[in-house]
């Protein structure tokens, strides 16, 4: 059996394919450690073993560069990429919410009305959730220690983002089940990626805590679950290097402090 088959089909199984955003989860995941440029062979590979069609990869590059996000250059008959200094602006602190450790449950929170757009923990009447100390701004704020009863972890998100944590779950429990080889390990990795990145950049951030009970250990399963495609991923990615690809010294380094506290 396939063992990407459970990975691919929750993807594809989504609606149509957001190929270009896929590509930017590559482009930040994978090129960024080596120096940020990326062969167009090594993307095709990468994706076409995703199910991605080469037409709909071609379309999606062409965007990318058109819409400002990456740049373009040939090295003898190969196309390169790397992100445009809008893409990097934008991947620079996305990256810092992606791969932070997990974090810690604080020892105050706030509830606060602002006179703004809310920042938090959208609650009702207006109000605001926040992890610490209320942020400046605030019309009126109450400060203290923060209880959660029973059976009311998880009334803080909404239909679209449990359906995200339930999808991401069912790939790490696919994760865990699995051994892959290196081809596959880079697949994984980027599936694991991509998932993790838009549940992270499109919700609130929450910790634990607040989080329903299937969600409990989660940021620990997809830290876990990098580091152990990270080794088969970067040996495929290494072996199938081709000209003009240059395989940073220090990657690892980098790669390895991922998720882990500074």
């Amino acid at each position: 059996m396939d063992p990407l088959a459970p990975l691919i089909d929750a993807l594809h199984a989504e609606g149509r394919l957001r190929v270009w955003s896929l590509v930017i989860t590559i482009m930040g995941d994978v090129a960024q450690p080596h120096g940020g440029r990326i062969p167009l062979p090594v993307l095709q590979s990468i994706l076409g073993r995703l199910g991605v069609e080469p037409g709909a990869l071609r379309t999606a590059m062409s965007r990318l560069v058109a819409d400002g996000w990456l740049t373009r250059d040939r090295v003898g008959r190969t196309s390169h990429y790397e992100l445009s200094p809008h893409g990097l602006a934008q991947y620079q602190p996305a990256a810092k919410r992606i791969y932070a450790p997990a974090a810690a449950v604080p020892d105050i929170w706030s509830i606060a009305l602002s006179d703004g757009a809310c920042q938090g923990i959208p609650l009702t009447g207006g109000l605001c959730l926040y992890p610490g100390r209320a942020p400046d701004g605030a019309v009126i704020a109450v400060e203290g220690r923060l209880q959660v009863r029973d059976g009311a972890a998880g009334l803080f998100i909404g239909t679209e983002h449990r359906t995200a944590l339930n999808r991401l779950t069912d790939d790490l429990t696919a994760l865990e089940r699995a051994d892959f080889a290196p081809p596959d390990a880079m697949g994984a990795r980027v599936l694991l990626i991509h998932r993790w990145r838009r549940i992270v950049l499109r919700y609130p951030a929450l910790t634990e805590c607040l989080l329903p009970a299937f969600c409990n250990g989660l940021h620990d399963r997809v830290a876990s679950a990098y580091r152990l495609l990270l080794g088969a991923s970067e040996t495929w990615l290494k072996a199938g290097s081709v000209e003009g690809f240059a395989l940073q010294d220090g990657s690892d380094a980098v790669l390895r402090r991922r998720f882990a506290s500074r």
